[in-house]
């Protein structure tokens, strides 16, 4: 188990420096241009803070995979990191259209391989939990 954990740290602080691009791979200067000052700073703002704490829960675990393995505090935290990508899974399928990837190849390879990475997280982190 320890070292899911440490794939998962690696991959969740790779994700959230994977932020850093979308400004530009989105290109939010233009794209956002149309919407009021409040909306278009709060998906700035947001996007950094998701990032943020994805970046947190990777540093999580890596640095503390023991507790959050043996431990019952760690155990609750499994179960909350488990709930939450569990969500972010069931908005890859039912929250987004799949007019964005269906046909396109580069963008289904994209959906594949975060669906499989959030059935991955989901997955280990409910195990945790129940073990």
């Amino acid at each position: 188990m320890e070292i899911h954990f440490k794939i998962i740290g690696t991959a969740l602080i790779i994700l959230a420096l994977i932020h850093v691009i979308f400004p530009r791979y989105f290109n939010w200067n233009e794209d956002l241009k149309s919407l009021s000052l409040i909306n278009r700073e709060m998906m700035i703002v947001h996007t950094f803070f998701i990032a943020v704490v994805v970046f947190l829960m990777g540093l999580l675990c890596l640095i503390h995979t023991n507790e959050i393995i043996e431990t019952k505090l760690g155990k609750s935290i499994s179960l909350g990191f488990g709930i939450f990508w569990t969500l972010r899974l069931l908005i890859q399928f039912f929250g987004y259209s799949s007019k964005l990837w269906k046909g396109k190849t580069f963008e289904t390879i994209v959906h594949i391989i975060f669906s499989g990475l959030w059935i991955y997280l989901s997955g280990i982190f409910w195990w945790n939990f129940l073990n």
